[in-house]
Order: C-alpha cells, then sequence, then structure tokens
C-alpha cells in the first residue's frame, strides 16, 4: 500500500481561512481507516516550514502531495516546476527581493510525476485541471523546492508534487468582490482522483523492477 503525506498550509493575510485545509480535513473524514494518508498542517513561515518539512519526510513516504490555495484560479494547477527563487521575507505579509531558495542548489527540479496525464484524468472527470508552469517565488514554491532537495540528500524513495485548489466558497462568500473558487467537493474529488493516480504509479513502477 502507497503510502502518502498530504501537507496544508494555515491560514495568511487576508484569509480567516486557507481552502487546502479545509479540503484536507473534508478528505480525511471521507478515507476509509486502513488508508495510509498522513495530513499535515504547516506554518506559513519559511524556516519553520522547513524544518517540519524535513522532519516529515524521514519517514519515508512513497509520495509527497502539498496543497495551496491559489486565490485568482479557477481550477486546479498541478506544478511541473520548483524554482530555485524565493521573494525574501519572514512571512508572507513582509516578503521583499527576489533571493534563492538554496545558494547551493539546482535552478529548478522538474516534477517526477506524469502530470499531463494527471491533469487530463481529472478533466475527464468534470474537475477543471490543467498543469502550471511553476508555483510562484515563494512559499509554495520553496516547500516543493526543499522537499525534492531533501529527497535527494537523503536518498528518500519519495516523489513529490505541488497542488494549488481554488478558494473555497465560504471564502468567496466574506469577499465584497466576485471571486473565482471550486466547491469544496470538487477539490476532495481531485485530490481522491490523484491519490489513486499515485497509487497506480507506485504498482506500474514497482512492477516494472520485478
Amino acid at each position: 500500500m502507497a503510502r502518502i503525506l498530504l501537507t496544508a498550509f494555515e491560514p495568511y493575510e487576508p484569509w480567516k481561512t486557507n481552502a487546502s485545509w479545509l479540503a484536507l480535513i473534508e478528505l480525511t473524514s471521507q478515507l476509509e481507516a486502513t488508508t495510509e494518508v498522513t495530513t499535515r498542517l504547516y506554518p506559513v513561515e519559511l524556516s519553520e516550514m522547513k524544518a517540519k518539512l524535513a522532519i516529515d519526510l524521514k519517514n519515508r513516504y512513497d509520495f509527497v502531495f502539498h496543497v495551496g490555495q491559489e486565490p485568482k484560479s479557477s481550477c486546479i494547477h498541478l506544478e511541473e516546476f520548483a524554482l530555485n527563487v524565493a521573494t525574501a521575507g519572514k512571512t508572507l505579509a513582509h516578503a521583499e527581493a527576489s533571493t534563492v531558495v538554496c545558494e547551493s542548489g539546482p535552478p529548478a527540479y522538474r516534477s517526477q510525476l506524469p502530470l499531463q496525464a494527471f491533469a487530463r484524468v481529472l478533466r475527464d472527470e468534470g474537475i477543471p485541471a490543467r498543469v502550471s508552469c511553476h508555483a510562484g517565488t515563494f512559499l509554495c514554491n520553496a516547500i516543493l523546492y526543499w522537499s525534492r532537495q531533501l529527497i535527494d540528500d537523503l536518498d528518500l524513495p519519495t516523489k513529490a508534487a505541488f497542488i494549488h485548489v481554488p478558494l473555497e466558497t465560504s471564502q468567496v462568500l466574506e469577499l465584497d468582490e466576485p471571486a473565482a473558487f471550486m466547491p469544496k467537493s470538487m477539490v476532495v474529488d481531485a485530490l481522491k482522483k490523484l491519490l489513486a493516480l499515485a497509487k497506480a504509479e507506485l504498482h506500474e513502477t514497482v512492477d516494472q523492477i520485478v
């Protein structure tokens, strides 16, 4: 059975909730008790997040899916690259000039997973989804970059991906202006399908080795 780590983020200014964590709460309530899926809520603070990530990855999961919200999007984004570019600043609210995620790291990491195929499956299920070039230059990008770097440095079997999800309906209701969103039920369905695809990917890899 595939062992999967699912992470989400705490709220950040100006949001009182985070669509990523709302989705994971609902998802875990629907998963079978035997499913080997671990969820984590990470802070919106770079150094603390990196420390927690390093501890979690040592558990040698088969997959880690990081989930974050994208307020301007109306579809699921599967991020292709993690860039060695970072917006400096301790938190998102105090972001400053651009720097790098790691001085000695490569310019970018590319996803180890067939994201285009994953996105097609989601669309076939009636869920708007596409592959995006990268996850920006702050927290979402950094967590994927650090995951790939730690996986390489520790020689872990883990494959990592970052999934951006739209705002949840309840978040949009609090806004004065119209905004893109996706019902939580659809996001949960997308995550369930991605978990199934990851498990199928693991079995295919094992079959190839055997």
